[in-house]
C-alpha cells in the first residue's frame, strides 16, 4: 500500500470514527436537561408530558411525529419554538406561541429530542 493511499484510509477511518462518536453524542439525550428548560421557558403553562392542557401532551406531540422523517421533524418543531408561529386549537382559534428564550441550538434540540423520545402517546388526542 502507498504511502499517499495509507494516509487516504487513516483519515476516512478517523472521519467515520469522528461521525459515529458525534452521531451518539447528539443521539443522547438529556431528559434532566429538557426538563428544566421547559420549566425555565413556561413551557409547562400550556404542555404537559401526560396530559392535554391548553396544548397538547407531550408524548401526543411525540406520538404525532413518530413515523414522520425525524430530521425534518426536529427542524419543524425548533422553528416552531423559535419563531412565534401559530398554534391552532381545537376550538379552531389560534396563538402566537410562545418563542423558547434559549438562543443555544444544541439545547433547543435536546429538548425536541427528549420530547419526541416520549412512549405512550396518542394522536389524534383524544
Amino acid at each position: 500500500m502507498s504511502r499517499s493511499s495509507h494516509t487516504a484510509r487513516l483519515i476516512s477511518i478517523a472521519s467515520a470514527a469522528f461521525s459515529l462518536s458525534f452521531s451518539s453524542a447528539v443521539l443522547a439525550v438529556d431528559a434532566d436537561a429538557a426538563l428544566t428548560l421547559a420549566r425555565q421557558n413556561g413551557c409547562l403553562k400550556c404542555h404537559a408530558v401526560d396530559k392535554h392542557k391548553d396544548g397538547p401532551a407531550y408524548r401526543d406531540v411525540a406520538a404525532k411525529y413518530k413515523d414522520k422523517d425525524h430530521a425534518e421533524t426536529v427542524k419543524r418543531l425548533i422553528t416552531h419554538i423559535t419563531s412565534g408561529e401559530k398554534a391552532k386549537f381545537p376550538d379552531g382559534h389560534e396563538e402566537e406561541h410562545k418563542i423558547i428564550k434559549v438562543k443555544d441550538v444544541a439545547q433547543q434540540t435536546n429538548l425536541i429530542e427528549w420530547i419526541l423520545s416520549l412512549p405512550g402517546g396518542k394522536w389524534p388526542e383524544n
